[in-house]
């Protein structure tokens, strides 16, 4: 290979295969490959695979051989620019040496000049700043004594006072100024000049400051007031000007208190919670008009302290009226009372029935011929509504205190209740995304004996009285509870009430329980609302739903008196009004929750636009307190209908059971009654009413005068279901509708199926009619406008008709059926088992 050997080595370098392991070359790798060769294929295949290896190493090659003009030039040219920098190299070697080194000898020692005279220029500054303050410091030393002699110039003494209290404490402490300020008038260091300065015009500023509060001097008071922090006397000008507001705030609640107490004002009304109201609208004004002067003249949220002073004198006066209001209103006595009654009704109203007798029909508030119990049984109810109204209303205004506290002393707080309602995210939470702590009362707040108070004196009697007073309430509603009168069952006698037909224990219920939400709601107190509100599921639980259950099964369940009979109607209407009771209870129930949860667009903004307005949200303003109260509330709704929907589904099936589902069989079976789908002969009379009814389509009265199925269907249905549907909700009725097409659909589909081999082809078409007016019947039983969405109910004989529409395809149709066309998609409902079997029904040729 002339070629290969030729080009084997290119400026001295050997030339390898790519492809080929290290170490081994390309004549080795042939010479061994043609030796171990068994076969000419292999010689061949070996040469093939050399001569590809002589390709790609040629090409290597040539592309090394065409490139190396392009390397010695830019190799020249590499040479060429060394020998140009080498030159400049020199050059600037010799500048270095010989031109720049003085230059930057001389440049070292000028900026070393200049370093040093900046800093004899710092020093002399520094100096100099000294000697002024020496100087303005005796300037004030000696202001202060010639103010604090003759002329009794307080004011100013007081600004020379704090003049020299600017001046850096090691300046005044110091020995220079030790030796330059004293003189033959005053002879004391500075600084201890200052101090006794300031002592003496504390102590007389106290004086002159009671004196004045004595003549009641406001002038005065304000005059020596704003003195107090330029001697560096805040703190004791703070509490002097404590302890006067607090006497104005004592005073005032005192005289309040006085003005009521053991009189019939006191007795009567909201005395005590408006003289609470009283004392915390003084310490509010106290702190808006004072607290300008206070930061004016002492500095930023150093009205705090003032606060903190106001608060004390308003655990005293606050815990006063507290104390006289549970004494006055002998809250202890009524909580032992309520601790220790016994609810009588209700639990005789729980326990086993007893009466063999017929069973009433009226109220049961004479169970088992026993003696009405009292009304009250020792609590009067007038009374522990009067306190709750009290306990509310003081509730609602020591929440409104605490927020009022909260917005002067929790910075955080404040930028909260500058939130806008287009983004509140934004500027509600900090940076993370997570709700910061935007509210939160003052430390001395929470520890004040007040708040410990009000916890123990009106939180926990508002929650025990609560209790009691919804449990007493749902007792007396049942106790007082009356029928609705003039319902009845026939349809020959008109209903003389309006609908929703329903006890009057629901309405007195909802009534306190829509009382004692908003009530509860006012107080602004999370521990009250997630105290109520589970107070009230409870007791609507335990006693309202559990009361009715009892009612429902041992006084008025639907049992006839004799088997196969209709149970008495009397019994059967006030079954039908328990259902009511729970299903209009529901719907209270939840308007309830929504009318105290919604946002409601009743405020008009500066635009004449009106704006949504969040109610809890404006009477718990910490964005945490009131997810926790929408929670609470609307747990209220949900529970309550949780329960109520399994009783309610219960009385339903009762209904169902004992009244309703014993005579469908008999309307189906009367609305078929003589009615054949094949044609025997013309002497046949039921072969005469279906040729009849057949060919009956000149025109609708003919048509109806031939249908014989729907009319009688819908005679019996509406006799059977009309009375009901009068009586019921609407709501409740289309549950019993709902079970009650179920059932009917069941039997109705037993009915087709019953026709096996007694159908002809023409009689499909019978049967098809006479099907779909009965479903037609169905769904329009009653005021069809009063229930909505009822043409659902169709769905239910979804089947039926189907089964219908098997028997009278053509055979076309039934081949699309059998193939799975579109026609199949009609008929989805029944399997292909059933299909064949709905299709075999039908006897034809």
């Amino acid at each position: 290979m002339p070629k290969s050997s030729s080009g084997s080595a290119v400026n001295g370098h050997t030339a390898l295969p790519s492809d080929l392991p290290p170490g081994q070359t390309s004549a080795t790798t042939s010479s061994s490959d043609i030796f171990n060769a068994s076969s000419v294929a292999e010689i061949k295949a070996t040469l093939s695979h050399l001569q590809d290896q002589e390709a790609t190493v040629t090409a290597r090659l040539d592309a090394l051989i065409a490139s190396q003009k392009d390397f010695s030039r830019e190799l020249g040219r590499l040479d060429l620019l060394r020998a140009h920098i080498g030159s400049q190299t020199s050059n600037t070697r010799s500048i270095s040496h010989g031109m720049l080194s003085d230059a930057a000898a001389t440049a070292d020692r000028i900026s070393s000049a200049v370093r040093r005279l900046d800093l004899e220029q710092a020093r002399v500054k520094a100096t100099l700043e000294v000697v002024e303050q020496v100087a303005d410091l005796k300037a004030c030393v000696l202001g202060v004594a010639g103010s604090m002699g003759a002329p009794q110039d307080w004011e100013t003494a007081a600004s020379y006072v704090n003049r020299a209290s600017k001046i850096p404490p090691e300046v005044v402490s110091g020995a220079f100024a030790a030796e330059m300020v004293p003189t033959a008038e005053v002879p004391d260091p500075p600084n201890v000049t200052l101090d006794n300065a300031a002592e003496s015009l504390c102590g007389l500023f106290l004086r002159e400051f009671d004196k004045a509060v004595n003549e009641s001097n406001g002038a005065k008071i304000t005059r020596f007031f704003k003195l107090f922090p330029l001697i560096g006397r805040s703190e004791v000008g703070l509490d002097v000007y404590g302890r006067y507001v607090c006497q104005g705030v004592a005073a005032k609640a005192r005289a309040n208190l006085n003005a009521g107490t053991g009189s019939a004002q006191s007795k009567d009304g909201f005395f005590y919670a408006n003289a609470l109201n009283k004392l915390f609208e003084h310490i509010a004004q106290i702190i808006d008009g004072h607290g300008g002067l206070v930061e004016r003249h002492y500095g930023p949220r150093k009205m705090n302290r003032v606060i903190e002073r106001l608060q004390i004198e308003a655990d005293v006066q606050g815990g006063i009226i507290i104390d006289t209001w549970c004494d006055e209103r002998h809250v202890d006595r009524k909580l032992t009372d309520i601790k220790s009654y016994a609810f009588t009704f209700l639990v005789q109203s729980f326990l086993p029935a007893q009466r063999t007798g017929p069973q009433r029909t009226h109220s049961p508030a004479a169970r088992d011929g026993a003696p009405r119990q009292s009304e009250d049984e020792g609590v009067d109810m007038k009374e522990i509504d009067g306190v709750l109204n009290e306990l509310g209303i003081m509730l609602s205004r020591w929440s409104l205190y605490c927020q009022f506290l909260a917005d002067k002393c929790n910075v955080s707080y404040v930028l909260l209740t500058k939130t806008t309602k287009t983004d509140p995210p934004m500027q509600a939470r900090g940076d993370s995304g997570e709700d910061p702590q935007v509210y939160g009362l003052p430390d001395f707040l929470k520890e004040s004996t007040l708040f410990r108070k009000v916890n123990e004196r009106l939180i926990t009697p508002f929650n025990s009285m609560t209790t009691f007073f919804v449990r007493r309430s749902v007792e007396k509603a049942f106790q007082l509870d009356e029928q609705p009168s003039s319902l009845t069952l026939s349809l020959q006698k008109p209903l003389k009430l309006d609908p929703p037909h329903i006890t009057s224990a629901v309405d007195d219920i909802m009534y306190i329980v829509n009382k004692v939400l908003q009530q509860s709601l006012a107080t602004s107190q999370v521990a009250v609302v997630t105290n109520v509100v589970p107070t009230l599921s409870r007791v609507l639980g335990s006693d309202f739903i559990g009361l009715t259950q009892r009612k429902m099964r041992d006084e008025c369940y639907p049992r006839a008196t004799v088997q196969g009979a209709q149970p008495p109607e009397q019994t059967v209407i006030m079954f039908l009004v328990l259902i009511n009771n729970l299903d209009v209870a529901v719907e209270y129930i939840k308007r309830i929750v929504q009318n105290n949860t919604e946002s409601k667009q009743t405020i008009t903004g500066p635009d004449g636009q009106p704006e949504e307005t969040n109610q809890l949200q404006s009477l718990f303003p910490a964005p945490s307190d009131t997810a926790i109260v929408t929670q609470t509330v609307q747990s209220l709704s949900s529970s309550f209908e949780s329960k109520v929907n399994d009783l309610l589904s219960d009385g339903i099936q009762v209904v169902f059971n004992n009244v309703v589902k014993n005579r469908l069989r008999p309307i189906l079976a009367d609305a078929f009654r003589d009615i054949e789908y094949q044609p025997q002969d013309d002497d046949d009379p039921t072969s005469a009413v279906y040729h009849e009814y057949e060919h009956a389509d000149d025109g609708d009265e003919d048509a109806h005068r031939a249908e014989l199925v729907q009319p009688r269907f819908a005679a019996g249905w509406t006799e059977l279901l009309l009375p009901l549907s009068r009586i019921l909700t609407p709501s409740a009725f289309d549950r019993l509708l709902a079970v009650t097409v179920a059932y009917m659909s069941r039997l109705l589909e037993k009915r087709l199926w019953s026709y096996h081999g007694r159908i002809n082809a023409l009689g499909t078409t019978r049967l098809e009619r006479d099907v779909s007016g009965i479903v037609n019947a169905v769904v329009n039983v009653g005021d069809g406008h009063r229930a909505p969405g009822r043409y659902r109910h169709r769905e239910t004989f979804a089947r039926c008709m189907q089964m219908v529409l098997v028997m009278g395809m053509d055979d076309d149709e039934w081949e699309d059926v059998l193939r799975g066309g579109e026609a199949a998609e009609v008929v989805d409902k029944l399997t292909a088992e059933e299909r064949m079997r709905v299709r075999a029904m039908v006897r034809r040729g």
